[in-house]
């Protein structure tokens, strides 16, 4: 039987120390939250393995590395107001909800709602409220957040966000004009219309579907590239501009594979 407490112990210096993550109160987060308890009893025994693991709705969850990538990158802070982008099965909120004061999570999926909503009840998780909805519009009656932390990526920022983002606030997200590849990326809002980014290092997500994002899945037949549609080539780096493509169906083989890190800027 599986030592889960040794297994996280492990993950945490082999697997987020390691690649340099620093910051004690994420190292501590990661230390806590059993990751265990957020993915199939099926591939329980593979929970602290360096890999995303699939938790239905051909969705996974993050591999460590990234979600502690990701929540560093944040600069979360005792009493911040976070939004959480593409729920899941509710890890990555949880993390980060071990650090900040509440955790507002959106999800798409109405079986995930479920899910994250069963498991953060059953380990006593008080301060992560999720909701049903399209995330790219966000939250607009809990905003303004001290950070926003997006596990699905899009071809831009949406404007929502960046709205409802605090003076002072970090948005960290994955960007590209390919459908599952993309830059990590952390914008601060410095003032009113004044927002600076940064590039984080290479990523791969699965699309973020929604208002101001990819178009969800339809019934047009997909190209091998497992999207349909086609694509302005036009500019570079993915912050923006027109992509009429649709993310189509995955093997669960292939969505297993997302929400990784690649490389580090």
């Amino acid at each position: 039987m599986t030592d889960f407490n040794e297994a996280r112990e492990r993950m945490v210096e082999r697997q987020i120390v390691r690649r340099g993550i620093r910051d004690p109160q994420v190292l501590a987060a990661m230390r806590v939250v059993p990751r265990e308890a957020f993915v199939p009893d099926y591939v329980r025994d593979l929970a602290y393995e360096d890999r995303p693991l699939p938790i239905g709705n051909e969705q996974t969850i993050s591999q460590p590395a990234i979600v502690a990538t990701m929540i560093e990158a944040a600069e979360l802070q005792p009493g911040d107001i976070v939004l959480d982008v593409g729920t899941g099965s509710g890890y990555a909120a949880a993390v980060a909800a071990a650090i900040a004061a509440h955790v507002y999570s959106i999800e798409r999926h109405a079986e995930l709602v479920a899910t994250a909503r069963d498991i953060l009840a059953r380990l006593n998780i008080s301060n992560v409220t999720v909701h049903l909805g399209d995330a790219t519009t966000g939250l607009a009656e809990h905003a303004p957040y001290d950070a926003i932390i997006a596990a699905a990526g899009g071809p831009h920022i949406p404007a929502a966000w960046r709205n409802q983002l605090a003076i002072g606030g970090r948005i960290v997200m994955p960007v590209g004009r390919e459908l599952h590849y993309q830059r990590l990326v952390k914008l601060v809002r410095r003032g009113e219309d004044d927002y600076r980014s940064s590039s984080l290092g290479e990523v791969s997500f699965v699309p973020l579907v929604g208002a101001d994002a990819w178009p969800g899945p339809d019934a047009a037949q997909c190209d091998a590239g497992g999207t349909v549609g086609t694509m302005d080539t036009g500019g570079t780096g993915g912050t923006g501009g027109a992509d009429d493509r649709r993310p189509c169906p995955m093997s669960a083989g292939a969505h297993a594979s997302r929400h990784r890190l690649l490389a580090v800027a």
